[in-house]
């Protein structure tokens, strides 16, 4: 019966990834149906007005440069999937990776060079399907390993409790919570959780971790589920390890490119052997393609074998195709006869190489998503990020270890999941494990991050005041570095480590576009504007501030008025910068703030910040929700409460 009801769950989350990738699709293809293509550059989606030239060619990819004279302002990032056309993405689009990106120029990678005029090129943000298709193989393909974390969810397999471990850390600065984490987790011979709040060192402690089971002689696999995770794990454990980072060179950091694997195998002994086996492909490439291809036109209903045997017999003519096209024909098929039989000698030669470079090392790092492809099984996988990761997600690399540790922060945000239908999936295999088996986890308490009064309220509200703040953070401000207070607001934001300004005096309230579920609040970017310009007049580095609002179109206005980094929640989560200002939007009389319920979305944005903490937002339209008023409480005791009108 237990073994009936995994396979049932099984087969129900192969149906939810089903639902959330038609989704995810879906939301893409609509937003470039509907929007116009300045709509979408307005949003961060699309770049217009671009020109392209061939930057690299071999035969396994190009790279195309498309670049114009003013600044390009977008979302697509490195690593990102796009859709490049003449400016009808759907009817005549290509797909690529982008592995460039400069502030007038975007690079692309194709497999071969798109069939588009160079001119007026459109680039588009587009869907991956690429994790949707690892999870759905994953989940049919479940071992011994993926079975029996499928079955702690529903308490049928054996848990063992966790004995303490005692061992001398690499790392001297480690505190105790770290180090008793650490020391569990050794001490698990199946599982272990550990529980990460905000800047309590949750990377620094699974690094430490990592590097202790390396020198018990264990193989670690060790994964994320973004790769900006996976590459600070890098930086930890490179130079103390025997390390291979794997993914395209496009979604990792140039700091740690030297331990990639594309890197090993360009320093690989046998490297030499696929150079020149694929420069014989790209010589006969060549001479294939000043042949004529045997197109059906050409063709006329002959197979590849009656090309060329009328091509030997000296056919003058067949069909209305003259003798010169049937021998240009048959050269054709045998010159791609020949590249296609080096192709496989050139990617037996590679998998040879990623599979000595990929077995002999003590660690492998790379997304849960790109673990599918890493064939080997490793003594323990090890998982950052977890209570991000959908359970079809996180079992990719828990399919390929005999045990695993997973950390996270369940009171941080869960996985994105866009289909309402698939909402399930946010509930994550870190979130069943830390409530069913709370005796296999330990929670990190000392966080180095946030001034004590922005992080006594999250500690208070969120970890039952468990969260320490220790001396060297306790009480850290903007008085600490060297600015020129010139205003009563500048004077404020140094006397003060969190302030809370209150709209609710204006009379402004939120507004929703017609063909919009989010909302904006004009007022309150006014008030933000004004916040980061008396900020940078008081000498802080733009870099230093960032502006967080929870709702999309806000975002996207903020973004045209002040000079600083604006993201959603979701955009700063696991980030933090020295001041940050939250726009909360919602202000209207019935006291209604949607999804800002989502008290774990006000935890994280709280938490960014690490001297000062600007929040903006209507007093009474919060104050209906008991949280954000004590948030507002707190704010009375601990910081100050402005009045708006003093800032409009």
């Amino acid at each position: 019966m237990g073994e009936e009801i995994v396979f049932q769950y099984i087969s129900h989350l192969k149906f939810l990834i089903e639902l959330e990738r038609e989704e995810q699709r879906k939301k893409v293809l609509n937003e470039i149906r509907y929007f116009s293509g300045e709509e979408r550059e307005r949003y961060g989606k699309a770049v217009l007005n671009l020109s392209g030239k061939t930057i690299s060619k071999d035969p396994r990819k190009v790279v195309l440069r498309f670049g114009r004279r003013n600044d390009i302002r977008t979302d697509i990032s490195m690593g990102d999937v796009v859709i490049v056309s003449n400016g009808n993405p759907l009817s005549r689009g290509f797909e690529g990776v982008v592995v460039g990106k400069g502030s007038r120029y975007i690079d692309v990678e194709f497999p071969r060079p798109p069939d588009i005029n160079l001119r007026k090129v459109r680039v588009d943000l587009f869907y991956d399907d690429t994790s949707f298709r690892r999870m759905e193989e994953n989940l049919e393909n479940l071992g011994e390993s993926g079975m029996k974390t499928l079955n702690l969810i529903f308490g049928h397999e054996e848990v063992y409790g966790s004995q303490s471990e005692e061992i001398r850390p690499f790392d001297r600065g480690l505190n105790i919570s770290q180090i008793n984490a650490i020391s569990k987790a050794l001490g698990s011979p199946d599982f272990f959780v550990i529980h990460g709040p905000f800047g309590t060192g949750k990377t620094r402690t699974l690094a430490e971790y990592i590097l202790q089971e390396v020198e018990r002689g264990n193989s670690v696999l060790a994964t994320a589920e973004s790769n900006v995770a996976v590459d600070n794990l890098v930086e930890r454990v490179a130079g103390r390890a025997d390390v291979v980072r794997v993914g395209h060179p496009s979604r990792i950091s140039p700091e740690i490119q030297s331990v990639s694997l594309d890197s090993l195998m360009k320093r690989h002994e046998r490297y030499g052997e696929l150079v020149e086996v694929w420069g014989q492909i790209e010589e006969l490439s060549e001479k294939r393609d000043a042949q004529k291809k045997p197109v059906p036109s050409l063709r006329r209903g002959l197979s590849d074998e009656e090309i060329l045997r009328l091509a030997k017999s000296d056919a003058k003519n067949f069909r209305g195709v003259s003798s010169g096209i049937l021998k240009s024909m048959a050269r054709w098929i045998e010159l791609n006869g020949e590249i296609g039989h080096l192709m496989r000698e050139a990617e037996r030669i590679e998998t040879e190489i990623v599979d000595e470079i990929v077995s002999r090392a003590d660690v492998v790092l790379t997304t849960n998503s790109t673990a599918y492809v890493v064939e080997r099984t490793f003594d323990v996988a090890v998982v950052d990020e977890a209570s991000q990761a959908t359970i079809p997600s996180i079992l990719i690399p828990l399919n390929k270890a005999g045990k695993f540790v997973i950390a996270g922060d369940h009171r941080q945000l869960p996985p994105v999941v866009a289909s309402l239908q698939a909402k399930e999936l946010e509930r994550t295999l870190f979130e069943i494990l830390i409530e069913k088996y709370s005796f296999k986890s330990e929670m990190l308490a000392v966080q180095y991050r946030c001034s004590r009064n922005i992080a006594d309220f999250s500690s208070q509200a969120f970890y039952y005041g468990k969260i320490e703040t220790p001396g060297t953070v306790e009480g850290i401000s903007l008085q600490d570095f060297s600015l020129k207070p010139e205003s009563t607001l500048q004077r404020i934001f140094l006397k003060n480590s969190i302030i809370f300004i209150d709209t609710s005096t204006l009379g402004a309230e939120e507004i929703q576009k017609r063909t919009s579920r989010s909302f904006y609040n004009p007022a309150e970017i006014r008030i933000v504007r004004r916040v980061v310009d008396e900020l940078l007049r008081m000498n802080l580095g733009a870099d230093s501030i960032g502006v967080i609002s929870p709702y999309d179109d806000q975002v996207r206005m903020l973004r045209e008025a002040v000079e600083c980094e604006v993201k959603t929640v979701d955009g700063f989560q696991g980030r933090e910068k020295e001041v940050i200002v939250i726009s909360f939007v919602r202000s209207n009389d019935r006291g209604d703030i949607g999804f800002l319920k989502d008290y774990r979305r006000l935890n994280v944005s709280i938490t960014r910040a690490r001297r000062l903490l600007v929040m903006i937002g209507n007093r009474e339209t919060l104050s209906s929700d008991p949280l954000y008023r004590r948030l507002l409480n707190y704010v009375r005791d601990r910081g100050e409460i402005l009045d708006a009108r003093l800032l409009i």
